[in-house]
């Protein structure tokens, strides 16, 4: 019997998964690799995976969230992560997947930081009519 549940949700574009339970070697760890799967094959490229509900999570366990890390990554999308329980932060810091994975403290926060637009670069020139004038181009 599983003893981890999944639910997907969207929120403003995100897709939140929602993970309750253990997440070990063996069933629950084939259930998570599963789902992020199928998510990117639908093409949903932005999973932030809530981890508020999570009672245990081992080290295959967490070799599956790099995994799914990585998979969304190659895919041009990302995988964050929120309500990140104390006993898995101490685990992510120990093995430093704290500097992999954009942690965040809430699911607004975590949606919020799919929305903000990549920066772009600077013109090339700020007022080409300005240019033009000041530098008596001939047309």
């Amino acid at each position: 019997m599983s003893s981890l549940t999944i639910q997907e949700r969207q929120v403003s574009g995100v897709t939140v998964v929602d993970l309750a339970g253990k997440i070990l070697i063996g069933e629950t760890n084939r259930q998570m690799h599963d789902a992020i799967k199928r998510l990117v094959a639908e093409g949903k490229q932005q999973i932030l995976l809530n981890l508020a509900k999570v009672t245990y999570i081992d080290s295959s366990g967490l070799g599956e969230m790099v995994a799914g890390f990585t998979t969304l990554k190659a895919a041009g999308g990302a995988l964050k992560l929120f309500n990140v329980p104390e006993k898995v932060v101490s685990l992510m810091t120990i093995t430093k997947l704290y500097t992999v994975f954009e942690i965040f403290e809430d699911e607004a926060a975590g949606v919020a930081s799919f929305e903000e637009p990549a920066a772009l670069p600077a013109p090339l020139v700020a007022n080409a009519s300005t240019d033009v004038a000041a530098n008596n181009f001939v047309h």
